[in-house]
């Protein structure tokens, strides 16, 4: 399950932003860094050396990349509108991934005192730059090719850009506010016409 929390916390770092539309979690150097550090101990890595311009690109591309294989995935519902005139093409998308991901893994074992065990991939690249994008990578593979992956939707809430996993087969929105959110404009509509 830490490849699903990984993919869609990467994926869901576009979000609906309140009044000004889209939200971006990764627009600068700053909340990048925020963000990888917030995810440390699922990435299994130190991240404190890892903020850099070139690794904010890279994961950057990546994300465009696994959105792109969202809403592919997603099918036949509607992408995201955060990003779809913005999708790569699922074969390019593909590459970039698979690429991203290329090296060498080691399956490791945590067990934090008092919680249960762990398993995660450390990738065998000196660099920790490069085991951060394959980590990241890899977290979207094992999900795309996991079960949970048939389930992935994009919320049709108004304003709403997030990706979610359905838990239930009439699941709808991925969170109830979304739920309130297209009831009150679908309200809204049918009586002003």
């Amino acid at each position: 399950m830490e490849h699903l929390a990984l993919a869609l916390a990467l994926a869901a770092t576009i979000r609906h932003g309140g009044q000004s539309g889209v939200a971006d979690d990764l627009a600068t150097l700053t909340g990048f860094a925020g963000w990888i550090r917030q995810r440390s101990d699922r990435l299994g890595e130190d991240v404190s050396h890892v903020d850099d311009e070139q690794t904010w690109h890279q994961v950057l591309d990546l994300r465009r990349a696994l959105r792109s294989l969202f809403a592919r995935a997603a099918r036949p519902g509607p992408p995201s509108g955060a990003d779809a005139d913005r999708l790569l093409d699922p074969d390019i998308a593909l590459r970039q991934v698979n690429a991203a991901s290329a090296v060498a893994r080691a399956p490791q074992l945590a067990w934090p005192e008092g919680g249960a065990p762990r398993v995660w991939h450390r990738t065998a690249a000196a660099d920790p730059r490069t085991r951060l994008v394959a980590a990241l990578a890899s977290a979207a593979i094992d999900f795309l090719g996991s079960e949970e992956a048939s389930r992935l939707r994009a919320c049709p809430a108004p304003r709403c850009v997030r990706y979610f996993v359905r838990e239930h087969p009439r699941q709808t929105w991925c969170k109830p506010s979304c739920g309130n959110r297209a009831r009150v404009s679908r309200y809204y509509r049918r009586h002003r016409e």
